[in-house]
């Protein structure tokens, strides 16, 4: 049997010469590269329904064996608090997780136990972020609060991401102006695990007017990037960290358009270890993810591409593994925010395979890391529980190669 990365790289030359000649039907595709096609729409060719994302049958994916675990539920409080923004890090030996936990707001008219999986509102005054630790990813302690309470009347706090950073541990919070967002008064703040006293300390302000999607990552250059949205909910990258966790640059990555409406905007390093890509959530109800490329480490991008990876308009998250093939974790049926999905591409460019990875109800909002041979992803259900999966690589190789 051909090892799962060199078939999956096989698989990438063989769906380039694909490109070379394809059909009528799939003319309006050319083969996406960050300088000579960064407008190709192409970015889903699976190996069962190839590009037409209408054709996929979302009861029938293949489902990816994990481990599973709950880290709270507040189900049985009937829709009157919310747990969202789930992140993940793996720091000084132990599994992290951090996430959104505050007032909900119940739908009218409907009984608590009735209530039970129905998706409550969420962003409301007086949300903490609250974290848990586990030795296995699958075990873990007892939530505990993370920010404290806001330190405004009116505001709260929403979870950002773990990042490690000169061997410190940052939480990464935004305070805000509840609900929503879009109000005056947003920061973006860091909490800094102290090893001594076991507690989050106040580290200070990382930038103001500022709501970053993910937790920062390296460029190639070096320099610190993670994207970005400010009050008025324009989309942007932040790019700097090195000389002090507060000092950054503001580069516009997009603006609402009135057609497209990008949103919760990430990026990864492709890898020829120079090329960047932007994949962005579209508010404009197109159903597909939107992509953007960057040659400069962020400061320019180019004119955002509607593709045609279907998403039900939800966060995703993306890595590179070990083993060199990409991962994508999203909601990719259009119709609901169910399953959660598991889609895997050679070169980052285009995916090839689509799996079930948590189904039969509302999941959602997921982050992801890989450590010690497996993914963890981290996910809320229905808003109201905060769950993990533990994926072995070895079992996304045999799945692959089936």
């Amino acid at each position: 049997m051909i090892p799962f990365y060199r078939s999956l790289v096989l698989g990438a030359f063989l769906l380039a010469g694909m490109m070379l000649s394809a059909t009528a039907d799939e003319s309006d595709y050319s083969f996406p590269h960050p300088e000579k096609a960064p407008e190709s729409r192409l970015m889903l060719n699976l190996t069962t329904t190839g590009t037409d994302p209408k054709k996929i049958d979302f009861s029938k994916l293949p489902h990816v064996p994990s481990q599973h675990s709950i880290l709270s539920d507040v189900r049985d409080k009937g829709g009157t608090w919310v747990h969202q923004h789930a992140y993940l890090a793996y720091y000084d030996g132990r599994y992290w997780a951090m996430w959104s936990d505050g007032p909900g707001v119940p739908h009218s008219g409907v009984s608590p136990a009735a209530h039970r999986n129905r998706v409550p509102g969420h962003d409301r005054p007086g949300t903490r972020n609250s974290y848990a630790t586990s030795v296995d990813g699958v075990h873990w302690s007892k939530p505990a609060d993370l920010t404290g309470p806001p330190r405004t009347e009116g505001f709260g706090w929403i979870a950002r991401g773990l990042w490690v950073r000169d061997g410190d541990l940052l939480a990464l919070s935004t305070h805000f102006n509840a609900p929503g967002y879009s109000g005056a008064g947003l920061s973006l703040e860091a909490f800094r695990w102290d090893k001594d006293s076991s507690k989050w300390q106040d580290h200070g302000t990382v930038l103001d007017d500022s709501m970053n999607n993910f937790p920062p990552k390296k460029l190639p250059n070096g320099e610190w990037m993670m994207t970005r949205r400010d009050h008025k909910r324009q989309v942007s990258v932040m790019v700097g960290g090195v000389d002090g966790f507060d000092q950054w640059a503001v580069h516009p990555l997009a603006s609402y358009d009135g057609k497209g409406r990008p949103e919760e905007p990430y990026w990864y390093t492709l890898p020829d270890g120079k090329n960047i890509v932007g994949l962005i959530r579209d508010n404009g109800n197109s159903k597909r993810m939107l992509r953007t490329f960057s040659t400069d480490n962020g400061k320019s991008w180019t004119r955002i591409a509607r593709t045609n990876f279907p998403d039900a308009t939800s966060k995703f998250f993306a890595l590179r593994t070990s083993r060199g093939y990409h991962v994508l974790v999203s909601n990719a049926n259009p119709k609901a925010r169910d399953p959660l999905t598991l889609a895997i591409s050679a070169d980052g460019l285009v995916y090839t395979h689509l799996f079930n990875l948590v189904g039969g109800r509302h999941v959602d909002y997921p982050h992801m890391i890989e450590h010690d041979g497996h993914l963890l992803v981290a996910f809320s259900g229905a808003k109201q529980t905060m769950e993990v999966v533990k994926i072995s690589l070895d079992d996304i190789d045999a799945l692959v190669a089936d």
